[in-house]
């Protein structure tokens, strides 16, 4: 687990290798421009500053989300935002180390 993974609460992989096993959608919370410099192949963009508009969304998706950013942090703040309003969802961390799982 990197450090950014125990600062901001990263799964390491481990739940996010399980969320994933079960279908979830990987959300990448990073801005459009970082996205489209890379991204884990079928992940959804969906900024941080959007994901509280966007819950509704979300959760007709009805599966269980992973995101990601490029270090965890934003992720995080998505992963509690998501968990605030119901939706099951885990801090993959960095989008490269999601990109490793799938």
């Amino acid at each position: 687990m990197g450090l950014f993974d125990a600062i901001f609460g990263g799964s390491g992989g481990g739940q996010a290798k399980e969320f994933l096993e079960r279908g979830a959608v990987i959300i990448d919370v990073r801005s459009p421009g970082e996205f489209s410099g890379g991204h884990v192949k079928g992940s959804k963009n969906i900024p941080l500053q959007n994901i509280e508009s966007k819950v509704k969304e979300i959760k007709k998706m009805n599966k269980p989300v992973v995101a990601c950013c490029a270090s965890g942090g934003r992720s995080g703040q998505a992963t509690q935002i998501l968990q605030k309003h119901g939706v099951e969802a885990v801090n993959g961390g960095g989008w490269q180390s999601v990109n490793a799982l799938v």
